[in-house]
């Protein structure tokens, strides 16, 4: 509705009847400074912050006045004024042509509006003098407001501080052009920033300004695609008297960097009322509208302010200015009433005697003041200010262009000075590229934006509560991308919080290595959640979104942050199971060749040459490789120890097998036998052969068993997760049982037949110690085959060493001890007397 009234109202203004003079109607007198010249520039400022209403009690139109001065928008002011004055003493720019101002001052929206239209407005007089553009206004939305009424007029509007990026827009703001960078920009500098910091979670305090507003919302659009979160977005008002809400969620917060996103005066109010609450612990950033103002600074503001970091305009020099500014006198200007009113402030004096106050008299020295007026060091928004009044001039140059009776740049019939149209110059200026006398550069793009180039500033407080503002880097969107933003080497660096360190300002701290980020859909992305990787897997570097399968020969260390070869088990002679296993068969050895020493001895005497003595001693012998076979199950398998470890065990298992079945069957032979001689049939030769025969089959089925698929060293990595048994594969499993089948028929067979004898005479017979050598051989192989099967890695190999040197001790104790203990300890039994005794009478 506002909208549509200031555009109604600008309708009405321009409404022109013939031979009618120009008539404003409403509130006029808000031309505050002029100066006479060919051409004119117009600018709206506001040299007052507040308006003051006066209704003449309703008996006349009510009149608003302005009061609370803006040293800000004065300077501002008299930078224009220099400005033209600069141009019009330079022979090159403007030959022939005087540029004159007229500068007008407005408080209020209202106000602004009625002062953009008297400047656009012909004189009473004569209808003429017409501005050919308007410089200004400092706010995002007063320009706004202004441009909707110049657009009609195709009159350019030149902002120096309008940052606001929806007025970028040229089919709603055609003729709008400014000299400050878009805050686009400086929003994506303050992403940058805490992007730079790793500043993932943030708070927002902004105003209910157009301004604000729209930075604020353009932030956070552009803050989310680079994941940055924003805790909480605040709205402070200057009417409310309740900031409770700010200060409750300010001091509750978990994020530790909050975004004040405020034009100056609603920081000035926002900091006042904040000045009174204990609010500490948060590194505040702010927008450039109040970032380098050091009149914000105090003592009750030094726990905010300290530390407060953000992008300002560039720093500038120029010439002159400085002096110009501080030469200000009241008779400069003895007509303005406002330039008095800013004196009585400075000086704390009043030009109309007073009892109160000291008499000003109007040659006080402003050099011994301190405000921002008077602050001359370095130059910011002034030097916005000073483009924009060399725009202007630049365009109209541009204009006044004449070659070969045509304009150089259009091609245009050329025109004079009189004949200069605000359109004529609103065409220009989309050309001007040029740069001032100071190295400024000023060009547009299409969006009427100029360059995009900003300081990084730090505050470093005092004690005292003043303040020195430090560039600590440069934000320029002309570089190219990841060097934009670029901070000062060894640049010093105040953090707020009373932190000596950069802040951490994190939802959630980066997810570990080792660890997997995961989305929660209920809360926002900076608040992720972390999950150990899943065993097998790593995750190598933080927020890992994903686990990486480590390769099978590798698995993670404990942190899961690397893979790691995986250790290898296999039973080695080092560990004490392999070590304890050696030694037995050692142990077991030993035992087989004392025995065989004992019998070799006494190999005459009657207990050896009854027990068949050559079958004994090739029993020994085997029984000796039994033992030492097991020896080739411990160790790293190899190629040749994985061929020689079944295929050994398996030969020699059978000639031990074998010789016991010779023993049985030559008992049997000798005492079932029905007529004399008929033992004879199963002499030593037949002894020899049938061991040969049985043997030799064994043999054959090795020999092919390791020719066509023979047992290899294999890395078994199914078993275990964690590591690798090295193993020997068996190759072809028909192979390994079908020679485990053939020793176990052998020692069933075995068995069988010493059952069969067992009750024969005790001096000659071996049946009896030979059927429990059969059954312990039997018992074990029988328990070894679902212990060998469900037995892991390592243990496989030792069940199957067991079996072999439980079998072997079987046979070694159960047949050859009772003998060895006769022939030494009972040496008198060891006679042919002693054993022809015990024979029964049979009949023959």
């Amino acid at each position: 509705m506002g909208r549509f009234i200031i555009i109604f109202i600008s309708l009405l203004t321009m409404i022109k009847a013939e031979n009618q003079t120009c008539k404003l109607i409403g509130q006029t007198g808000f031309l505050e400074f002029s100066k006479e010249g060919d051409l004119l520039i117009g600018g709206i400022f506001s040299l007052s912050s507040t308006r003051t209403l006066d209704d003449n009690d309703y008996e006349a139109v009510p009149h608003s006045y302005c009061t609370r001065w803006n040293d800000r928008e004065l300077k501002f002011v008299r930078t224009v004024m220099f400005t033209v004055e600069e141009i019009n003493r330079n022979v090159e720019l403007l030959p022939g042509v005087s540029l004159g101002y007229r500068i007008y001052n407005g408080c209020g929206s209202e106000n602004l509006i009625r002062a953009a239209i008297e400047a656009v407005s012909q004189e009473e007089s004569a209808c003429s003098g017409r501005i050919q553009a308007l410089l200004g206004h400092s706010s995002s939305g007063v320009s706004e407001d202004i441009n909707i009424l110049l657009s009609p007029l195709s009159i350019p509007q030149v902002s120096h501080l309008s940052t606001c990026a929806c007025l970028s827009d040229k089919y709603i703001y055609p003729t709008f052009f400014r000299t400050v960078p878009s805050d686009r920009f400086q929003v994506l500098g303050l992403v940058q920033l805490m992007k730079y910091f790793n500043w993932r979670w943030v708070g927002i305090i902004y105003s209910s300004t157009l301004y604000a507003d729209k930075g604020t919302a353009e932030f956070i659009v552009e803050a989310t695609k680079e994941h940055i979160c924003v805790e909480y977005r605040l709205v402070y008002s200057k009417t409310s008297t309740k900031h409770d809400a700010i200060v409750k969620m300010l001091r509750e917060s978990s994020s530790k960097v909050v975004l004040l996103f405020m034009s100056l005066s609603y920081t000035k109010s926002f900091l006042s009322e904040m000045a009174s609450f204990n609010i500490s612990g948060k590194h505040w950033v702010g927008s450039e509208a109040w970032i380098t103002q050091q009149d914000l600074a105090s003592v009750d503001r030094r726990n905010i302010l300290q530390g407060a970091m953000g992008f300002a305009l560039p720093e500038a020099s120029i010439p002159g200015l400085g002096k110009f500014l501080l030469d200000l006198k009241p008779s400069d200007e003895p007509q303005s009433g406002t330039i008095k009113a800013f004196w009585e402030k400075f000086f704390d004096c009043s030009f109309s005697p007073s009892n109160t106050s000291t008499l000003c008299t109007g040659g006080e020295d402003l050099k011994a003041v301190s405000s921002d007026y008077t602050s001359v060091t370095h130059f910011r928004a002034e030097n916005n200010v000073y483009k924009a009044v060399y725009l202007v001039a630049y365009a109209l140059h541009a204009l006044l262009k004449c070659e070969n009776g045509a304009n150089p740049i259009t091609g245009n019939s050329c025109v004079n000075k009189s004949q200069v149209q605000p359109k004529m110059v609103l065409e220009h200026i989309k050309y001007v590229n040029f740069t001032t006398q100071n190295g400024a550069k000023v060009f547009f793009d299409d969006t009427g934006d100029s360059v995009a180039q900003y300081d990084l500033v730090n505050w470093h407080m005092r004690d005292d509560g003043s303040v020195e503002i430090v560039n600590i880097g440069r934000y320029d969107t002309s570089f190219p991308e990841g060097r934009k933003l670029q901070l000062i080497e060894d640049g010093k660096i105040v953090w707020g919080g009373n932190s000596t360190e950069v802040p951490r300002s994190v939802c959630r701290e980066p997810c570990p290595s080792g660890t997997r980020k995961a989305i929660n859909k209920n809360k926002p992305v900076c608040c992720f959640d972390c999950f150990e990787c899943p065993e097998g897997t790593i995750s190598n570097q933080t927020d890992s979104p994903d686990c990486l399968a480590c390769p099978p020969e590798l698995w993670p260390n404990a942190k899961k942050d690397r893979c790691l070869l995986k250790p290898t088990e296999y039973l080695s002679h080092k560990e004490i199971m392999g070590a304890l296993l050696t030694a037995l068969s050692c142990v077991g050895v030993f035992l087989a060749f004392l025995t065989f020493l004992i019998f070799l001895t006494h190999k005459e005497t009657p207990i050896v040459k009854a027990n068949n003595s050559e079958l004994s001693f090739l029993l020994l012998i085997s029984l000796k490789l039994c033992f030492l076979c097991s020896l080739t199950f411990i160790g790293k398998p190899t190629e040749w120890s994985c061929m020689l470890r079944h295929t050994a065990f398996g030969v020699t298992f059978v000639l031990c097998i074998s010789c016991v079945l010779g023993k049985t069957i030559v008992v049997l032979m000798a005492f079932r036998a029905t007529f004399p001689g008929k033992n004879k049939l199963f002499g030593h030769v037949q002894q020899r052969l049938s061991v040969l025969a049985l043997t030799l089959v064994q043999v054959v089925f090795c020999i092919i068993w390791l020719c066509t698929n023979p047992p290899i060293p294999a890395m078994n990595l199914n078993y275990y997760k964690e590591k690798i048994i090295l193993e020997c594969a068996l190759g072809s499993a028909v192979g390994f049982w079908g020679v485990l089948s053939y020793i176990g028929l052998l020692a069933f067979l075995c068995f069988i037949l010493a059952f069969l004898a067992r009750k024969l005479p005790d001096s000659f017979n071996e049946a009896k110690l030979i059927t429990f050598s059969m059954l312990i051989f039997c018992a074990v192989w029988i328990a070894f085959v679902p212990a060998y099967v469900s037995s892991p890695g390592k243990f496989t190999v030792a069940v199957e060493i067991f079996a072999i040197l439980a079998s072997s001790f079987g046979l070694l104790l159960c047949i050859f001890v009772p003998k060895c203990y006769i022939i030494i300890f009972r040496p008198e039994k060891n006679s042919r007397r002693h054993l022809m005794g015990k024979i029964p009478s049979r009949n023959l």
